[in-house]
């Protein structure tokens, strides 16, 4: 059976959400990393969860974390999402076959998403969990003056799982310089086909306090179904 790593990047610093630290944030009373954590953990596939977390909560993890699978590790962070990914994957054992990414303040992550996109990775590709945009969109210059309207029927926004060959995704990074805002850049030029797998637009990201809000009102619809 095929084994998966996962590398979940949670060291940030909460700046936009008032100086919270969004992975322990809760939403229905528990921590958005829990809900963030658990589609994996139900996966029989994955092996090795790495969660990097600030230097401080590396040092002295919440019991409910450190006490939560055998699977799951702690390491370090760093001081950007990239640099932390890089921790996480060098503490993943290199007897997996595929590496996800998760970000630590999706907690709407559903079980067939992640499923999707290791099944994808599984086969050889790269999968980037996300959905098509609905909106018009447009292109700008520094100013904010409009300068394009691309075709957004071959626009999607890019969330995570994004999830990789394990070999594909550890060379990108080995040869980044920090340049890409997802990992899916990163392995773009390295030769495999990547692709996206429609989440429903619902796996949406705690940046602001508002999304925090909404999270929590899918959250307890999910719940209540």
């Amino acid at each position: 059976m095929t084994r998966v790593g996962v590398a979940v990047p949670a060291a940030g610093s909460g700046r936009r959400m008032g100086g919270v630290r969004k992975p322990f944030l809760e939403l229905l009373d528990e921590p958005v990393l829990l809900h963030a954590l658990r589609p994996f953990l139900a996966e029989r596939r994955v092996a090795h969860v790495v969660v990097a977390l600030s230097a401080p909560d590396a040092v002295d993890p919440p019991d409910w974390l450190a006490d939560l699978d055998e699977r799951v590790r702690i390491v370090e962070g760093g001081e950007t999402r990239w640099a932390s990914v890089r921790r996480a994957l060098e503490a993943i054992p290199g007897d997996v076959d595929v590496i996800a990414v998760h970000d630590a303040a999706r907690p709407l992550v559903t079980p067939e998403t992640v499923s999707a996109c290791i099944d994808v990775a599984e086969a050889g590709a790269g999968a980037v969990a996300g959905c098509p945009a609905v909106d018009t969109m447009k292109t700008v210059d520094a100013s904010g003056d409009v300068v394009a309207t691309p075709d957004r029927t071959r626009l999607w926004h890019a969330h995570t799982p994004q999830v990789f060959p394990a070999r594909v995704l550890r060379e990108a990074y080995a040869s980044s310089m920090e340049a890409a805002t997802d990992d899916a850049a990163l392995v773009e030029g390295h030769g495999i086909r990547i692709r996206m797998v429609d989440d429903g637009g619902l796996n949406l990201k705690v940046t602001r306090p508002d999304d925090a809000a909404v999270a929590e009102s899918i959250l307890r619809h999910r719940r209540a179904s």
